[in-house]
């Protein structure tokens, strides 16, 4: 199977902004989008946010981390993003992603909305590139429950507040990159 990568026609530019969003639905291919934006850049870190909580995530974490290979250093950092970012000294980043992170928060308890301002107030310091993944949960129906609809709610919070920081933002559908928007 192929799929789009950044070298690809497709990809809006050939250089990397500082702070980049990659938006998508599950199995969209914004992961492997996101990777491939960082190839070349030295030093690559993930920051992985998803804990392996049963056997499943396990799985998913292990096929992530066999696909980028050794070539990066792996972060694992499920609550403090803002300082995790803090501490990558200009290293090229990837974020793995927002809505995992969002629902740890959630199940810490935590305050969300100072979570995502610590973040938001961290990025303009970053040197970047920065590659931020998340999903883009409010396309479908709304949630049977409150704890579901409160998560639909924090991560279009999220979203909307990480995007307005980028310079760029990039919805992947179907392994095909869509510009949102482009402007350095």
């Amino acid at each position: 199977m192929s799929r789009v990568t950044a070298a690809d026609p497709a990809a809006p530019c050939s250089s990397l902004p500082p702070l980049t969003l990659v938006l998508g639905g599950t199995r969209s291919g914004k992961s492997a989008y996101a990777e491939g934006l960082l190839t070349g850049h030295d030093g690559r870190i993930y920051i992985a946010t998803g804990q392996a909580g049963d056997t499943e995530m396990t799985e998913r974490i292990r096929k992530h981390r066999d696909r980028r290979g050794d070539a990066w250093t792996t972060v694992e950092e499920p609550l403090d993003l803002a300082g995790a970012l803090r501490r990558t000294d200009g290293r090229p980043v990837l974020v793995d992603c927002l809505t995992l992170w969002l629902t740890n928060l959630l199940f810490s308890d935590a305050d969300i909305d100072d979570a995502i301002r610590r973040l938001t107030d961290t990025l303009p310091a970053l040197a970047g590139p920065v590659v931020f993944v998340s999903n883009e949960i409010g396309l479908g129906v709304v949630p049977d429950n409150a704890l579901s609809r409160r998560f639909r709610d924090d991560a279009g919070r999220l979203n909307q507040a990480v995007a307005a920081c980028c310079q760029r933002v990039v919805f992947v559908a179907a392994g095909l990159p869509l510009p949102l928007k482009d402007c350095r």
